[in-house]
């Protein structure tokens, strides 16, 4: 309990459990987050000192990341340092290309889930990651660049009045598909 810090004023506000607008703690939500950071025994980190109040270093540290989750921190990048860049492109594509066919309805009895505006903000996502990142991609380019294009042609075919050759989902990028 030997040393202090003082709490930064207004680092941002959330909503309280109660519904009431807090300050919140340095390692609390993001402004307009629904849910006030809980530590220790369950107070929201707000109304644990007010702005400006000395905290202890050692709560605040606390506060700030539990040492369980620190260790699951350092185990997840000791991961993702493993992993390749070309991997984890490919993999987003990929994400991404499953993402928009769901939102086209072409997923099994998925006419229902046909969402046109969502599934052209996803291709144009990974037109534009294959556009920026195509050239590392080496060969796994060519089958990302051709599930992009069935997916282009997908959506022409589900919409009611297709988009002009060159301005449809991602042409900027690929050019016009037909």
């Amino acid at each position: 309990m030997g040393q202090y810090v003082t709490r930064e004023p207004r680092l941002g506000t959330a909503e309280t459990p109660c519904g009431r607008r807090r300050t919140t703690a340095p390692s609390g939500p993001r402004p307009g987050c629904p849910r006030a950071a809980r530590v220790g025994n369950g107070v929201p980190a707000c109304e644990r000192a007010p702005r400006g109040a000395p905290v202890d270093l050692e709560e605040y540290q606390a506060m700030t990341v539990p040492d369980d989750a620190a260790a699951a921190l350092d185990g997840l990048t000791r991961d993702l340092a493993e992993v390749p860049a070309v991997e984890v492109v490919t993999a987003c594509a990929v994400n991404l290309m499953s993402a928009a066919a769901v939102k086209l309805g072409l997923a099994e009895n998925g006419a229902h889930l046909l969402d046109l505006d969502e599934a052209r903000r996803l291709i144009e996502a990974l037109a534009g990651l294959l556009d920026g990142a195509g050239q590392y991609l080496a060969f796994h380019a060519a089958p990302v660049k051709d599930g992009l294009r069935t997916l282009q042609l997908a959506f022409r075919e589900a919409s009611a009045y297709p988009d002009e050759p060159g301005k449809g989902p991602g042409e900027k990028y690929t050019g016009p598909v037909s």
